[in-house]
C-alpha cells in the first residue's frame, strides 16, 4: 500500500509542477473549453426569457449556474482516451510500461489527477469572470458543496475506467475510433452535457440512470446547482461508487485476458 501511496504522490506532484510551467497555455486551453457551454447558456437563457422567464424550473440565472459549473466538470472528465490506448498499443509503447512494477492505469490516474488539481485552481478565477458576466443563481448548502467535491473526483474515476475499457478493445482491433464515436454520441444525450437531464423526456431520464454518463457528468452539476435532497445526494454518491467498483473489476478482468494476447502477439 505504501508503494502505491508514494507512487501517486510523486506522480501527482510531477504532474502539478509540469502543468504550472505552462499556465498561459493551460488558460488558453480552458478558455477554448468555455465556448461550448457559453453557447448552450445563451441559447437556453434566451428560450427561458421567451417562455416567461423559466423552462422546466430553470431560470436564465439557473442555466448560468449549471453551465458555469459545467466548465469544471467537463475539464474533470478529460482523461486518457481510447485513442491514447490505441497509440500506446499499436506503437509499442505499452511494452515499456509493462516493465514497471505498477499497472499502467495507475500512472494515467495519478498523472491526470495532478493535472486536475491545476485545473481546479485555474478554473476559480475563470468561474468568477463568467459569474460577473452571466449572474448565476447559485446558493449551495454546505452538504451540497461537500458532495460536489467528492462527486467531481469520482466522476473523474468513472470516466477514466469507462474510457480505459474502450481503449483496451485495441488489444483485439487496431482501431477503436468507431466505438469511441458511438460512446460519445450516447454520452452527449444521456450525460446532461447538451442540456440538463431534467429537461429531457422521462424515458431518457430513466435510461440515463442505468449508464455511467449521468454519474460522470450530470450528477456532480446537479449536486451543486440543483435542489436535491440529502437522500438523493447520497444515493448519487452511491451510484458513482458502484460504477467505480464496476469499472475497476471490469478493467482488471479484461486486462488479464488482453495482456496475455498482447504477450502472445509480441512473442
Amino acid at each position: 500500500m505504501k508503494r502505491y501511496f508514494d507512487f501517486y504522490r510523486a506522480t501527482m506532484k510531477l504532474s502539478v509542477l509540469e502543468q504550472l510551467q505552462y499556465p498561459v497555455a493551460n488558460y488558453f486551453y480552458m478558455i477554448g473549453m468555455v465556448a461550448e457551454p457559453v453557447i448552450y447558456m445563451v441559447v437556453w437563457s434566451a428560450v427561458a426569457r421567451q417562455q416567461g422567464g423559466m423552462v422546466g424550473g430553470y431560470t436564465p440565472g439557473a442555466f448560468a449556474a449549471y453551465y458555469i459549473v459545467w466548465t469544471l466538470v467537463r475539464n474533470m472528465n478529460i482523461v486518457f482516451t481510447p485513442y491514447g490506448w490505441e497509440w500506446r498499443i499499436r506503437e509499442g509503447h505499452l511494452s515499456m510500461s509493462l516493465l514497471r512494477p505498477i499497472h499502467p492505469l495507475h500512472g494515467d490516474v495519478a498523472y491526470f489527477a495532478g493535472w486536475k488539481v491545476v485545473v481546479i485552481l485555474l478554473w476559480l478565477p475563470l468561474a468568477l469572470i463568467l459569474s460577473l458576466i452571466f449572474k448565476p443563481e447559485l446558493n449551495p448548502t454546505l452538504l451540497q458543496g461537500v458532495v460536489f467535491f467528492f462527486a467531481i473526483w469520482m466522476a473523474y474515476l468513472i470516466r477514466t475506467m469507462t474510457l480505459s475499457l474502450l481503449g483496451m478493445v485495441t488489444f483485439w482491433t487496431t482501431r477503436v475510433s468507431a466505438l469511441f464515436e458511438l460512446y460519445f454520441a450516447a454520452e452527449l444525450i444521456l450525460s446532461g452535457r447538451l442540456v440538463p437531464l431534467s429537461l429531457m423526456p422521462d424515458w431518457v431520464q430513466r435510461l440515463a440512470w442505468f449508464f455511467p454518463f449521468r454519474w460522470a457528468f450530470g450528477f456532480p452539476i446537479e449536486a451543486l446547482v440543483g435542489n436535491m435532497s440529502a437522500t438523493e445526494l447520497f444515493t448519487g454518491l452511491g451510484m458513482q461508487l458502484a460504477w467505480i467498483l464496476f469499472g475497476v473489476i471490469s478493467v482488471s478482468l479484461i486486462w488479464k485476458v488482453a495482456i496475455r494476447r498482447f504477450s502472445a502477439v509480441g512473442g
